[in-house]
């Protein structure tokens, strides 16, 4: 859909261009708002692509786990390094620790906003995304999703990761992760990766 996207805007403007050439001046001010939109959704479309790959990269190292209530929130994660929405997992290797994922990348994050846990949420839109589908591990990075299709499969799926999984500027951090569980995050997409816990993995 993406890729229809990323050709359709443009074939729009080929499109109401070639109308405006055989009709009034006055008839391409009805469809400026169609070429200032629809440049928007060009460049919305283009960018995704990169967000895309990352998530098809997770998808293949990750099976998808579909978790009950998982605790969210608007603001900033208390104690939290970024501020932004988030979702709060158990770490895979100590589970009475908690770790949150920030929505670090806002683009395509506003319809999550609306259904995040917060004080004006209603029940019903908390409801949509309920359960959760997660693919990946909350200590680097993985691929968050709502049920679709009657709860049979994920929509609207979304890349979260920790900064420094991107950003070598961030200091790494291991959250008790094995050598294996460091691994498999580099094979998922994680560029920088800290130095795994010598202490084995716990459930």
């Amino acid at each position: 859909m993406n890729v229809v996207g990323l050709i359709g805007w443009p074939a729009g403007w080929v499109a109401l261009i070639g109308v405006s050439t055989h009709t009034p001046n006055w008839v391409v001010w009805i469809f400026m708002p169609y070429f200032l939109y629809g440049f928007y959704r060009f460049f919305i479309q283009l960018t995704y692509f990169p967000a895309a790959l990352g998530m098809r990269r997770v998808l293949r190292e990750y099976p998808w786990q579909i978790l009950e209530r998982v605790p969210s929130g608007i603001g900033k994660y208390p104690g939290g390094r970024d501020d932004g929405i988030w979702f709060e997992f158990r770490n895979p290797s100590a589970p009475e620790e908690k770790i949150p994922l920030v929505f670090l990348k806002h683009q395509r994050s506003y319809w999550w906003l609306g259904r995040l846990d917060g004080p004006r949420t209603k029940p019903e839109r908390r409801a949509q995304i309920e359960p959760l589908w997660f693919a990946g591990d909350p200590r680097f990075l993985g691929v968050a999703a709502a049920p679709g299709r009657g709860g049979q499969a994920p929509k609207r799926l979304h890349l979260l990761y920790q900064r420094p999984v991107f950003d070598s500027r961030c200091a790494p951090e291991s959250w008790g992760a094995d050598s294996a569980a460091v691994e498999r995050a580099g094979r998922a997409g994680a560029r920088y990766l800290p130095e795994p816990s010598q202490s084995p993995v716990q459930g």
